[in-house]
C-alpha cells in the first residue's frame, strides 16, 4: 500500500509540475485591484468612486502633525499660533523658515497629486471603449464624479503652487520627467472638467440612494458649479463667476438657515450656531444650506468612520480644561487645546453691532467655573477672569464651529464632526466678489445684505463695496470653515492683509512674510526625484 501511495504522490507532483510549465497556468486575473485594466463593471467603478471620498478626507484628518489645521489659518489675518503650538505650523507665521523641505507643503502636493491619479484611473477606465457593461449615461455619471474630484485637486494645486505638472492619464509606472504646465493650461483643464461635471452630475435631490435614504454626501452638480465659480474668480473671468454663482442661488434648491432646528434646538443657542452642531450639518439632518458636506462617522459606532484622527476641535477650541476648577463639558465643545488663537482684529475689530455670528454661541468669549468639587466651591458658577496666559490659549475667545463632546473619547483626541466644505452662505460671497470685481457695487451690496440680514447685522451700501469688505465679510461668515490661507492666496491679498491686520501678536507675531509667500514652495523631494526633466522651483524659494 505504501508503494502505491508513493507512486500516486509522484504522479501528482509530475502533473502539477507539467501543468505549471504552461503559460495559462501562470496567468492571473486580478479581482481586488482597481486599475484601468480591471475597472470593467459598475461595482468596480462604484468602489473606486467611494474611495475618492475616503482619500479627500485624509486632506483634512492628518493627525501625525496635530497642527495641520493651523497651517491654513495662522500667519493670515484671522489667527495666530499660541505657546501651545505643535510645530508644523511654525513656517506659516515665521515665514523665513518656510523652505522647499516644508512638511505641510509636501503633504499638500502629495495628497492632491494622489487624488489626481486616483481620478485618472477611473476616467481612463470609463472612457475605455472596451468597457460595455455601463450605459452611455452610466459612463457619463461615473466620469463626471471623477472629473469633479480631479478638478478639485488641481484647483488646490494651482492655488497653492501656481503652475504644476498636468497629468491627464493614470500613471502605470515610475515617471521622472515632469514639467510644469502653464497656469493658463492648468486652469483651462480644471474648467473643462467642471463644466462636464456640472452638466452630468445629478441634481441635489437626484443623488444615489441606499437603504437609509438619499446619499446627499455624494457629488451633485451644484458642487461643481460652486467650485467653478471660485475657479473663474481666480482666473478673473468675473462675469462667468457671477453667472455660475447666481445659477446656484436661483435654483431654489438651497436656502439660508434663519430659524432654530435640529438636535439641540431646545437648548440655548441661535440658528447660526445650530448649523454647526453635531447631528445638524447634513442636508438629511435639516441643513438646507449645505451644498457639499464630507460626512464622517464616529469610529466607535461605525468601523472606519473617519480617516486618521481629525484635529480641528483641538486646534480651534480653547484649552479651558487646564484651568483649575474647570471640567470638560459638552456645552463648552469638549476638549480643545488651542493650537491657535483668533487675531485681535477678529476679536475686537471685525464684528459690529448685534451680528449673530459674533454671539456667545458662535464665538465663546466667557467661561465660568463648572467643577462642583468642594475644593472649588468658592469659585463655582463665577466667571473666570482674563489674566496672564489664560487669555492666550486657556480661555481665549474661540469659534464654536468645531466643538463637540464624544463620551467615547473624553480625552478629546479625534474630532468626529462632518466637514462642511460648501454652503450657500459662501455662494453669496462668491457672487458679491464677482460683482465687485466688475464694478457692480450696488449689486454687490444687495448680495451682501442678504447675508447681513440673516446675521441681524447693519446693512451696507455700494460705497462700502470693495475687495477688502468682501474678504472681511468672508471672515465674519466663514470663520473656522474656509481655508483662509488659500482664499488670501487666491485673491493675492495674503501679504497685505496679514501685515496690516495681524502683525503685532504678543506671543507668535508674523515675521518674514513676503510676496513669494503667495505661493508655496515646490517640495524639494519632488524636484530631486524628477531626474529626467527640470521641475522649476517657485521664485524666492
Amino acid at each position: 500500500m505504501k508503494k502505491y501511495i508513493t507512486i500516486l504522490a509522484g504522479l501528482s507532483a509530475l502533473f502539477f509540475a507539467s501543468s505549471s510549465c504552461k503559460k495559462n497556468f501562470l496567468d492571473e486575473k486580478p479581482y481586488s485591484s482597481y486599475t484601468p485594466l480591471t475597472l470593467t463593471d459598475s461595482l468596480g467603478f462604484e468602489a473606486s468612486l467611494v474611495g475618492l471620498y475616503n482619500h479627500v478626507s485624509t486632506i483634512f484628518s492628518w493627525a501625525d502633525q496635530q497642527g495641520w489645521p493651523s497651517v491654513w489659518a495662522v500667519g493670515t489675518d484671522i489667527a495666530n499660533s499660541t505657546t501651545n503650538q505643535q510645530g508644523v505650523e511654525v513656517p506659516y507665521y515665521n515665514y523665513a523658515s518656510l523652505t522647499p523641505t516644508d512638511g505641510a507643503a509636501g503633504r499638500t502636493w502629495n495628497r492632491n497629486f494622489i487624488l489626481v491619479n486616483l481620478t485618472n484611473i477611473i476616467i481612463d477606465g470609463v472612457e475605455n471603449p472596451s468597457v460595455t457593461s455601463l450605459s452611455a449615461n452610466g459612463k457619463k455619471s461615473v466620469n463626471a464624479e471623477a472629473r469633479f474630484f480631479r478638478a478639485y485637486a488641481y484647483n488646490n494645486l494651482a492655488t497653492c503652487f501656481g503652475a504644476v505638472p498636468l497629468v491627464v492619464h493614470a500613471l502605470t509606472g515610475p515617471k521622472t520627467d515632469f514639467v510644469r504646465a502653464p497656469l493658463t493650461q492648468v486652469n483651462d483643464f480644471i474648467v473643462a472638467d467642471l463644466v462636464f461635471a456640472a452638466a452630468n452630475l445629478p441634481d441635489i435631490e437626484n443623488v444615489k440612494t441606499n437603504t437609509k435614504g438619499k446619499l446627499y454626501g455624494r457629488a451633485n452638480k451644484f458642487m461643481a458649479m460652486q467650485l467653478l465659480a471660485e475657479v473663474y474668480l481666480r482666473m478673473n473671468k468675473n462675469d462667468l463667476a457671477e453667472q455660475t454663482a447666481q445659477a446656484i442661488i436661483s435654483s431654489g434648491k438651497f436656502s439660508l438657515i434663519k430659524a432654530r432646528y435640529g438636535a439641540k434646538s431646545s437648548l440655548p443657542g441661535d440658528y447660526f450656531s445650530d448649523m454647526f452642531k453635531y447631528g445638524n450639518e447634513r442636508r438629511s439632518q435639516g441643513n438646507t444650506e449645505a451644498i457639499w458636506v464630507l460626512e464622517q462617522e464616529n469610529p466607535t459606532v461605525v468601523v472606519g468612520g473617519i480617516t486618521d484622527n481629525p484635529q480641528q476641535r483641538r486646534v480651534w477650541g480653547a484649552a479651558y480644561y487646564s484651568v483649575a476648577g474647570m471640567q470638560i463639558a459638552d456645552s463648552l465643545g469638549g476638549r480643545g487645546i488651542a493650537r491657535l488663537r483668533l487675531s485681535n482684529w477678529v476679536l475686537y475689530g471685525l464684528y459690529k453691532g448685534n451680528d449673530i455670528r459674533n454671539s456667545e454661541y458662535n464665538i465663546k468669549r466667557h467661561y465660568y467655573y463648572n467643577d462642583p468639587a468642594p475644593a472649588y466651591a468658592s469659585k463655582y458658577g463665577k466667571q473666570i477672569p482674563f489674566t496672564g496666559p489664560d487669555t492666550l490659549f486657556r480661555i481665549c475667545p474661540s469659534t464654536t464651529k468645531w466643538g463637540a463632546f464624544d463620551p467615547n473619547d473624553t480625552f478629546g483626541y479625534a474630532m468626529i464632526k462632518d466637514f462642511m466644505l460648501m454652503r450657500l452662505g459662501e455662494t453669496y460671497l462668491l457672487l458679491a466678489e464677482a460683482q465687485v470685481k466688475q464694478g457692480k457695487t450696488a449689486e454687490a451690496a444687495t448680495t451682501i445684505n442678504v447675508l447681513r440680514t440673516r446675521a441681524q447685522a447693519d446693512q451696507v451700501n455700494a460705497s462700502q463695496m470693495n475687495m477688502d469688505f468682501i474678504l472681511d465679510e468672508r471672515a465674519r461668515e466663514l470663520l473656522g470653515e474656509e481655508n483662509r490661507r488659500m482664499t488670501l492666496m487666491r485673491t493675492g491679498t495674503l501679504v497685505e492683509r496679514a501685515t496690516r491686520l495681524n502683525s503685532n501678536d504678543p506671543a507668535k507675531p508674523i515675521t518674514g512674510i513676503a510676496a513669494k509667500n503667495l505661493l508655496l514652495p515646490i517640495p524639494l523631494s519632488e524636484i530631486q526625484l524628477n531626474k529626467d526633466a527640470v521641475l522649476d522651483q517657485n521664485p524666492g524659494y
